[in-house]
């Protein structure tokens, strides 16, 4: 994996071996940051189930001001703090080791003014619709902030979620992405 764009552009990242974690395709990546391209400039960034952290990354790469990133499993909080250290962005970043499903109380305490989150759960777990309720309930969005929901094209797009309209949705082979927009 590599960054796609911006000042970290072609710097490799360190992943995990095995499946637990399923980066996001660098093809994926750039349309995604593509369709993005005029929110990430001075974004305050949030990485929910972050993995190797390579949203974040890249956001920071092409201009966001800040980023946090948080996962539960400890090898991907040991991958993202690698990935930090070596690309030299620590000044600029914060991980968590949390269990989002649960709920998303340590965010308020770092930031309450996220403008763009990423979100890639594991597929098919139906953990979308409650992240976006603990989101929510975090009170750490700004009005109007940008939520991308990475999720099979199996796992039904979150629809009907109070606080959230959904913008525009894609589909690349097996995978569905999400934008909406916080509305409260």
């Amino acid at each position: 994996m590599r960054i796609v764009s911006g000042s970290l552009r072609g710097r490799k990242l360190r992943s995990l071996r095995g499946m637990t974690v399923r980066p996001t395709a660098d093809k994926v990546r750039e349309a995604i940051f593509n369709i993005l391209s005029f929110r990430v400039e001075d974004a305050v960034v949030l990485d929910l189930f972050a993995g190797t952290g390579a949203l974040g990354i890249e956001a920071l790469s092409r201009g966001a001001a800040f980023a946090a990133f948080t996962d539960k499993d400890a090898r991907s909080v040991s991958v993202i703090g690698q990935n930090i250290s070596d690309l030299d962005i620590g000044d600029r970043t914060k991980i968590i080791r949390w269990d989002i499903a649960k709920n998303l109380n340590c965010i308020k305490k770092i930031r309450s003014d996220f403008d763009l989150v990423f979100m890639d759960p594991p597929y098919n777990c139906d953990l979308i619709v409650p992240t976006l309720f603990n989101l929510r309930e975090s009170r750490a969005l700004k009005p109007g902030a940008c939520i991308v929901a990475e999720h099979s094209d199996t796992e039904p797009p979150p629809s009907d979620c109070p606080g959230y309209a959904i913008a525009d949705r894609r589909k690349y082979g097996k995978t569905l992405v999400s934008f909406l927009d916080y509305m409260i």
